[in-house]
């Protein structure tokens, strides 16, 4: 019989949040969202960088990679990330600046985006929907963006944060989960 997989074994190694590195997400929608929000921050970083964002070998490792730039997390973060962890004893680091993360590599808009869904605190993290009406993205929205070839962009998505907030109030009244993370 086949094992059941776990978020863990879901996402790339550079890419877990900490609260997967502390194990305390369990596999349920709300969570997994989670998950894929700061995974693809993640991803954005790693492809403004050319390398993974927070490289690491092992949990510790990983763990100790996004405290170098996040900063150490505060009591409450790790209450909010996992209600049973109480080996508090992380180095006391202070947050580096995405400034200096990326330098010259990231627009002011990126790091703001990244700024927004790289959080310790789950439900402080954006929803994939706010995301998407993140200015980052204004230039997939404008109609006289193109493509190399010169070609029109294909019909991608318009989202607005009017639009996020009906689409967010027929969610929550169709399948009754809150909107944050």
């Amino acid at each position: 019989m086949a094992q059941p997989i776990t978020p863990q074994q879901l996402v790339r190694k550079h890419h877990r949040s900490a609260a997967l590195v502390l194990s305390s997400l369990s596999h349920s929608l709300s969570r997994s969202r989670c998950v894929d929000v700061w995974s693809m921050g993640c991803v954005l970083g790693e492809l403004l960088l050319g390398q993974p964002l927070f490289p690491g070998d092992s949990g510790v490792d990983q763990l100790v990679e996004i405290i170098k730039v996040l900063g150490t997390p505060s009591r409450a973060q790790i209450q909010a990330m996992n209600r049973n962890y109480i080996e508090f004893r992380f180095p006391q680091i202070r947050p580096h600046p995405w400034t200096q993360v990326f330098g010259s590599k990231a627009t002011p808009e990126a790091i703001d985006l990244l700024s927004k869904v790289l959080q310790y605190t789950p439900s402080e993290r954006w929803t994939p929907l706010q995301a998407c009406t993140h200015p980052f993205f204004d230039e997939l929205r404008d109609p006289a963006t193109t493509l190399p070839n010169g070609r029109p962009l294909p019909p991608l998505f318009n989202f607005t944060p009017q639009g996020t907030l009906t689409l967010s109030l027929s969610l929550s009244l169709s399948r009754h989960h809150s909107h944050v993370c």
